[in-house]
């Protein structure tokens, strides 16, 4: 079965061009297109795609709003997101993705979308073949975390933000799952913390799903934003 893809962009060639691009994979179906939150959200609870593909920045309703509704987070966004109002849970499909685009190396609507839920983000100017993998890697149901520029984000937002007292759920990890969660919230990979622990990547993989299901975390990215919040890095 191939990859499900709807591409969110208010630029009519940015979304002709990834379009054209993705559909050029075999493995890849283009299933709709949008150029703004409201349209993105129709298109994905009618196609009901894989993986979004969802610009950051758009009129009426930006990324931000929409990807909340598509995941049915129903997340709190603070005064960076927009309106700034609690969202209801109305998610356009259980098991899509949404992967956000942004034309900012440092922008505070990105550590939002990791809020409500998102897999990760991407540079419009990254290179095409970057861009395939991204879909494939967030299709896989991985964050995509592993660019040094995610890191830098992560950090430089969450430390313009108030902590929030530390959550009693970091006591019910063992030592070494707090090791792993501290790597995973540092953007490495499971082959980077195998690497660095002296350990089998299966066995990373075995840590990395403990600690998603002992604090109730979605993914690698809501387990980095943990980590951030809870003052743990």
């Amino acid at each position: 079965m191939p990859i499900t893809l709807v591409v969110a962009d208010d630029q009519a060639m940015v979304r002709q061009g990834f379009s054209a691009l993705l559909a050029a994979q075999p493995d890849f179906a283009v299933l709709g297109d949008a150029a703004d939150g409201v349209a993105a959200l129709e298109v994905c609870r009618r196609v009901k795609p894989d993986v979004v593909l969802m610009d950051v920045r758009m009129p009426r309703k930006d990324g931000i709003w929409a990807a909340a509704r598509i995941l049915g987070s129903g997340a709190s966004l603070g005064s960076g997101g927009p309106a700034g109002a609690q969202l209801p849970a109305d998610g356009a499909s259980g098991r899509t993705k949404v992967l956000m685009l942004t034309t900012f190396d440092i922008d505070d609507y990105v550590y939002e979308a990791l809020r409500v839920g998102a897999s990760g983000f991407l540079l419009k100017d990254a290179p095409a073949d970057e861009l395939v993998r991204a879909v494939r890697v967030v299709a896989a149901g991985e964050a995509l975390l592993a660019p040094s520029i995610t890191r830098r984000l992560i950090r430089e937002v969450t430390d313009r933000r108030p902590r929030r007292p530390r959550s009693d759920a970091v006591d019910i990890l063992t030592p070494r799952e707090r090791e792993v969660l501290d790597l995973v919230a540092e953007g490495k990979s499971n082959h980077e913390i195998a690497t660095e622990l002296f350990v089998a990547e299966q066995t990373v993989k075995t840590h990395v799903s403990s600690v998603l299901a002992k604090l109730s975390l979605r993914d690698r990215a809501q387990a980095v934003v943990f980590a951030y919040e809870n003052g743990l890095k």
